[in-house]
C-alpha cells in the first residue's frame, strides 16, 4: 500500500543516486505523488531509461548524470535543476557505495573516495539547498545512513564510519537550520534486497542471517524505504527533525 501525500504535488525533490535500487524506488514514488522528482547518478544509461519511462507514464523525473564525488559538479547540477524547475524543497541524500574493504587493504585514496560518496556529498548537497529552503520558508533534508555500523559489520569499516557520521551530521544540521523550518532527519535501512545486493552479496548464508536477525519474515524491499522517505518529505512529518528512522524489518 502506498501512502498519498497531496502536499508533495508540484514540489521539487532532489534524489542523489536515483538511477537504481533504493534511489530509483524513491524517484518513482515521489514522481507518482506528482512531485518533480529530479535525480542524479553516475549510471547514465539506467538514469535516462528511468526518466524516460516515467515521462511516458505521465509523471516528471528529470535526470542529470553526475559524479557526486566531484563537489563542484554536484552543486552545479543542483543549481541547474533549481533554475529549470524551481527551488528544491526536499533533498534526499541517498547515494552510497558499500564496497567491501578491510583495514589491511585500505589506502588514503580509497579512504577519501569512500568518504566522498558516503558522507561528503551529503554535506555539500545540503549546503546548496539550504538557502532555497530558507527563502521558501522551510523544507526537508533526508540523509541516508545504514544499520551497518549498529550491527558491527566488519566487511566495510570506512563505510560503517561514514554512515555513523551521518547521524551526527543530521543532528547538527537540524539545529542549524531548524529555526528556518528546515527539517533534517536520517533514514537507516537494513539489508534491502536491491538487484545489486542480490547479485553481489545474497547467498544461502545471507538468507539464513536475515531469517535469524529480522523480527519480520519478509524481504525488505526498496519500496519500503521509499514509503518512509515520502512521509519525511511531506508535511505529515512537519514536527519531526533531528531523528533517525530505522527501516530494517526489526533487525536492530
Amino acid at each position: 500500500m502506498t501512502g498519498h501525500y497531496p502536499d508533495l504535488a508540484g514540489r521539487v525533490v532532489l534524489i542523489t543516486g536515483g538511477a537504481t535500487g533504493i534511489g530509483a524506488a524513491m524517484v518513482e514514488a515521489f514522481a507518482r505523488q506528482n512531485a518533480i522528482a529530479c535525480f542524479v547518478d553516475i549510471a547514465e544509461t539506467e538514469g535516462r531509461a528511468l526518466s524516460a519511462r516515467l515521462s511516458r507514464e505521465g509523471v516528471t523525473a528529470p535526470f542529470a548524470r553526475c559524479d557526486l564525488t566531484r563537489t563542484r559538479d554536484l552543486q552545479s547540477a543542483i543549481l541547474s535543476f533549481a533554475r529549470d524547475h524551481g527551488p528544491i524543497s526536499v533533498l534526499i541524500n541517498n547515494a552510497a557505495n558499500d564496497r567491501r574493504h578491510t583495514l589491511t587493504d585500505l589506502t588514503p585514496g580509497g579512504f577519501d573516495a569512500l568518504i566522498a560518496v558516503n558522507l561528503r556529498h551529503q554535506v555539500f548537497a545540503a549546503q546548496s539547498v539550504a538557502p532555497m529552503m530558507r527563502e521558501a520558508g522551510g523544507g526537508s533534508i533526508i540523509n541516508f545512513a545504514s544499520i551497518a555500523w549498529m550491527i558491527g559489520g566488519a566487511e566495510y569499516p570506512v563505510y560503517a564510519a561514514a554512515k555513523a557520521g551521518v547521524h551526527g551530521l543530521t543532528r547538527a544540521l537540524a539545529r542549524e537550520l531548524g529555526r528556518d523550518r528546515v527539517r533534517v532527519n536520517t533514514i537507516s535501512p537494513g539489508w534491502v534486497m536491491t538487484d545489486r545486493q542480490r547479485r553481489l552479496w545474497l547467498d544461502d548464508a545471507g538468507r539464513a542471517r536475515i531469517a535469524r536477525s529480522q523480527a519480520l519474515p519478509d524481504e525488505l524491499l526498496p519500496e519500503d524505504i521509499a514509503q518512509m522517505a515520502l512521509f519525511l518529505g511531506s508535511n505529515a512529518s512537519r514536527m519531526c527533525s533531528a531523528q533517525n528512522y530505522t527501516v530494517d524489518g526489526g533487525w536492530t
